[in-house]
């Protein structure tokens, strides 16, 4: 019998990479645990509306568990919350959280030692894989996705938007990671082999926050 599991969910590519990679290894998701901004309405970090990430949910048949947090949240209360969405899983039999790190030892240990606290594992299915490989595996795969922000101290704003290809990696400075693992850009999946059809979504205006977020606004179609 397949081990139930929580994946955190971005919405983003390396966590449809999670959970393609975990569907392969006989692993069963049952719950998308995603943090949320409250106020926006939006997934933390990428910026993509709720209401997008409800159609990824229902397209994909899993469930979601949100995580509200407060716009600004301090280390302490995004811990807070987080541990209580996971006691919430843990409670319900759920004993491990997937999540689609790729070489952040130092945010891999914090994902540990937190889950510990509460005698859960933090898994890791796309750990060490060379991020050039993978990122021309999940073109490769089928998989489409637009770039929601973009860290205009790593990028060119002008990144924001553009679909996630092979002509985008070529153009990627080579001190940005080509799956944007040290915080470079961020994305959001669209299509791809986990979805039972591809989800309607075009691009919107462009909104720099902050003096350093470029970010790309998605809508439903």
């Amino acid at each position: 019998m397949a081990e139930k599991i929580a994946l955190a969910w971005s919405g983003g590519k390396d966590s449809a990479l999670a959970l393609y990679e975990l569907r392969r290894k006989n692993y069963e998701v049952v719950a998308l645990l995603t943090t949320i901004t409250e106020g926006y309405d939006r997934i933390s970090m990428h910026g993509v509306r709720e209401t997008l990430l409800i159609k990824q949910s229902e397209n994909l048949g899993i469930p979601l568990l949100p995580v509200r947090l407060p716009a600004p949240c301090s280390n302490e209360e995004y811990e807070t919350r987080l541990r209580a969405a996971t006691t919430e899983l843990k409670n319900q039999g759920i004993d491990s959280v997937a999540f689609g790190d790729l070489f952040l030892e130092d945010i891999r240990r914090y994902r540990e030692n937190n889950l510990a606290q509460i005698g859960m594992k933090a898994l890791s299915p796309l750990w060490a894989r060379n991020t050039v490989r993978l990122a021309e595996e999940f073109i490769d795969l089928g998989f489409r996705a637009y770039l929601t922000c973009v860290d205009t101290q790593a990028l060119a704003g002008e990144f924001a938007g553009r679909l996630y290809d092979r002509s985008l990696l070529a153009e990627l400075p080579p001190t940005v990671d080509p799956c944007g693992e040290n915080g470079e850009f961020h994305t959001f999946v669209f299509a791809g082999p986990i979805f039972s059809r591809p989800i309607p979504v075009r691009r919107g205006e462009k909104v720099l926050r902050d003096d350093r977020f470029q970010f790309c606004d998605l809508l439903p179609d």
